[in-house]
């Protein structure tokens, strides 16, 4: 297209998606979340804000009732009407429909939630957001009507009908509170559900950018001196990149858009909240990103970098314009780079460390080669000054990978030893991940996933090393948040189910001694585990000292989930003793898969053995075999997928291919069996009666048979949940599987903790013994 003379050569929206409204649709779900969970266990903080708010005079609150009924009518009306004459003058048409879905959006939200929470919802949840003396949920479908409608109208600060409307709602709400006629909890909820609506609805449709195309691009390149005759879009994620012509010839212009440093910002606070050396400032308003880009630019030409210079900055609308010279040359990838351009490469990269430069995301495009065989860095956006060590070793293994995945390991390595002196990349060798490599260089590298273990073997050998151990850059992971967040959200659940008077009652009657029993009990399981792996052990293990790794194993419940911690060290013992680590590895998921059919053929057996109404009550219910039998048919539906089952098969048959030569093995000595299964049923029986004894210091007398089947039940349903030693899935699945079986709630929750104190908490401090003891005659 054409614009005041200047050809534009470009693919531009009139709409986008923004960043800004996926947020807002987020916190918004988020606050809905945390609001019906203060309703439920804080009710009683939230009812006493309420009744405060509304008992500054009951008279008053009475004679508001007429007035405020007026009052809240009437802003439901005139709202609506106002920001909806305002978009039809303004003659924004597509808005305006927008506008009305929104607000019709937040109604159905908010009433489907009326509707699933007067169906399913608990005694504490409807009390929470229920008036006094009224039995319906109370969750104004208006406000969230309103609050929807705004959402999409737009900002306050654009359109002034939208400011006057926000403010006439609050003060009405305010009122509202104050008389009694809406409940804190659930007008919260309602503004909430109304701006999710609105968002989505945002999300959908787009909104209109403020990013600067066509002419303003061109209007903004004009007001810094620059009289473009023709504007050419490059292809490339992240900023936008054009070629500009002018009559003295061609220049490069990088455009930075507002919303899109929204989404920035949100990745780099995550990923300066999660690692540590990844990112620097979180923090930067678009001007602001701009000028720290200029800034690091300017300072790496001045430190004597190749790197374009930069001509000029300008702003257009909600975009920042960086002009430069143009970028030369190619990318390394396309370039065929002589050894010589690679260590010229390092050359570039060293200056900039030499004055406290770091690039931060040096990925293939941003080293290029020119027509003379020379190398040069590009796109300082995310750069910085004045870093610490540990920012240019990752600069450095990102350089590596970027070399590697161009032209191999052996030639990438040989450049890096020409510029970095053995003890700098001896500490580089920690820190080759993937979690430091920019975006683009990890999707590389997994389409060449042997790269960077290959890149660790290479540098490790060039120290003298086997291995190079990696260093922890991240402060947490996934696996982290959920070993922390699910026992929390089961300790929550768990207490909000207690009956407090209960539990006292049940710990005053309780009989201590059974406690002992209980421990003593639990400790012989470490013996029953020893004799199955020692049963299926390639070399001779000492009883005693494979007894000690079982207990050990227990000190590793701490931050491993169930039976994992154990296994761990079994291995680890074999391979100690001489056993290759894949027979190691083998031996040890024979152990535990012979456990675990011991221990479902027992469940099994027990259930259909037992007559009693516990175990009647365990027995799949025809909706649970409908679920079940819905579930194999979407795995086999979903076996037909390639590439779904070539995954699967790559994770299954591997590890058959690795335990069936051990079992052939096993299975030709009887004498392993006998003592293997022997060692499963002291394992087993151990922690029945572990369990039972647990039940019987409270007084509650079950058949075994009903023990047997509540405790296998339990802990597999509770070993499932992905936490320390099945920290909270096991107390919670054996408490319901009591309390189902017509125990009290708060007896069966006294008599469950007193066997996980005995069989998990206890066992800790013990196995913490079995490790140091391990350690010191040199088994691991």
């Amino acid at each position: 297209m054409a614009t005041s003379g200047v050809q534009v050569v470009d693919r531009s929206s009139a709409r986008i998606r923004s960043a800004e409204d996926a947020a807002g649709a987020a916190l918004a779900a988020a606050g809905v979340v945390v609001v019906l969970l203060l309703a439920v266990y804080a009710h009683a903080t939230t009812s006493g804000v309420a009744q405060d708010v509304q008992g500054i005079d009951a008279l008053l609150g009475k004679l508001l009732v007429v007035p405020v009924a007026v009052l809240a009518g009437a802003v439901a009306v005139l709202v609506p009407v106002t920001v909806l004459l305002d978009l039809a003058v303004r003659r924004s048409g597509r808005l305006v429909v927008e506008t009305v879905l929104g607000g019709l959006a937040g109604a159905a939200i908010a009433a489907a939630m009326v509707a699933v929470l007067q169906a399913v919802g608990n005694d504490p949840l409807t009390q929470a957001l229920t008036l006094p003396g009224s039995a319906v949920v109370s969750v104004p479908l208006e406000w969230a009507t309103i609050a929807g409608l705004l959402t999409v109208a737009g900002p306050r600060s654009v359109r002034r009908s939208v400011a006057w409307s926000q403010n006439a709602v609050g003060i009405t709400i305010g009122v509202q509170l104050v008389a009694g006629r809406v409940s804190l909890p659930g007008v919260a909820v309602a503004l909430l559900l109304g701006r999710l609506a609105g968002c989505l609805v945002r999300l959908v449709g787009g909104v209109p950018t403020e990013r600067a195309y066509g002419s303003a691009l061109v209007e903004g390149l004009r007001r810094v001196g620059i009289q473009p005759r023709r504007l050419t879009r490059l292809p490339g994620d992240g900023a936008r990149t054009y070629e500009v012509t002018t009559d003295d010839g061609e220049l490069a212009l990088r455009v930075l858009d507002g919303d899109r440093q929204v989404l920035g910002v949100a990745t780099r606070l995550w990923r300066s909240l999660r690692l540590r050396g990844i990112e620097g400032r979180a923090w930067l308003s678009l001007r602001q990103a701009a000028e720290r880009a200029a800034l690091v630019a300017h300072a790496a030409r001045v430190a004597g970098v190749r790197t374009p210079l930069l001509l000029a900055v300008g702003q257009s609308q909600d975009s920042m314009l960086l002009v430069s010279e143009p970028a030369p040359g190619t990318v390394l990838a396309e370039a065929e780079p002589s050894d010589e351009v690679l260590v010229d490469a390092w050359r570039q990269l060293a200056a900039a460390h030499h004055a406290g430069l770091a690039h931060r995301t040096l990925d293939a495009d941003a080293v290029r080669v020119d027509d003379q065989g020379q190398a040069w860095l590009l796109r300082w956006d995310d750069g910085d000054l004045a870093v610490p060590d540990l920012t240019r070793r990752i600069d450095e293994a990102q350089m590596l990978a970027v070399q590697a995945l161009a032209v191999g390991v052996p030639r990438a390595l040989r450049a890096a030893r020409e510029i970095l002196p053995a003890e700098e990349l001896a500490a580089v060798a920690p820190v080759v991940q993937p979690v430091v490599m920019p975006r683009a260089t990890r999707a590389a590298l997994r389409e060449r996933a042997d790269l960077l273990p290959a890149l660790r073997e290479a540098l490790a050998q060039d120290l003298g090393e086997s291995e190079v151990e990696p260093v922890r850059l991240t402060r947490f992971s996934l696996g982290t948040l959920l070993t922390v967040v699910l026992p929390v959200v089961a300790l929550v659940v768990l207490l909000a189910r207690f009956n407090v008077d209960q539990v006292v009652a049940a710990v005053e009657g309780s009989d201590w001694r059974w406690s002992l029993v209980s421990f003593g009990l639990g400790l012989a399981t470490f013996v029953g585990a020893a004799l199955t792996v020692q049963a299926f052990s390639p070399v001779r293990l000492p009883l005693w000292r494979v007894t000690l790794v079982q207990a050990g194993g227990a000190f590793l419940a701490l931050a491993a989930p169930a039976h994992l911690g154990a296994g761990a060290l079994n291995v680890r013992l074999m391979v100690r003793r001489g056993v290759a680590a894949s027979l190691a590895v083998a031996t040890v998921a024979l152990v535990q898969i012979s456990q675990f059919v011991v221990t479902l053929a027992l469940l099994v057996v027990l259930s259909v053995a037992s007559g009693s109404a516990a175990a009647t009550a365990l027995l799949p219910s025809e909706g649970t075999l409908e679920l079940i039998a819905a579930a194999v048919l979407l795995l086999a539906v979903l076996g037909l997928i390639a590439p779904l089952r070539r995954w699967a098969l790559g994770k299954i048959v591997p590890m058959l291919e690795q335990v069936w030569p051990r079992l052939i093995d096993v299975l030709g000595e009887p004498g392993r069996v006998v003592v293997a299964l022997l060692g499963n049923a002291v394992l087993t029986v151990g922690w029945v009666l572990a369990f039972d004894a647990a039940l019987a210091a409270f007084g509650i007398r079950l058949s075994l048979i009903q023990v047997a089947v509540i405790y296998f039940a339990g802990n597999l349903a509770g070993s499932a949940v992905p936490t320390p030693g099945g920290l909270g899935g096991i107390e919670f699945a054996l408490i319901g599987l009591l309390t189902a079986a017509g125990v009290n709630a708060g007896v069966a929750a006294s008599a469950v903790l007193l066997f996980r104190v005995a069989t998990y908490w206890l066992q800790i401090p013990i196995g913490w013994g079995a490790m140091r003891l391990l350690h010191r005659a040199g088994e691991l």
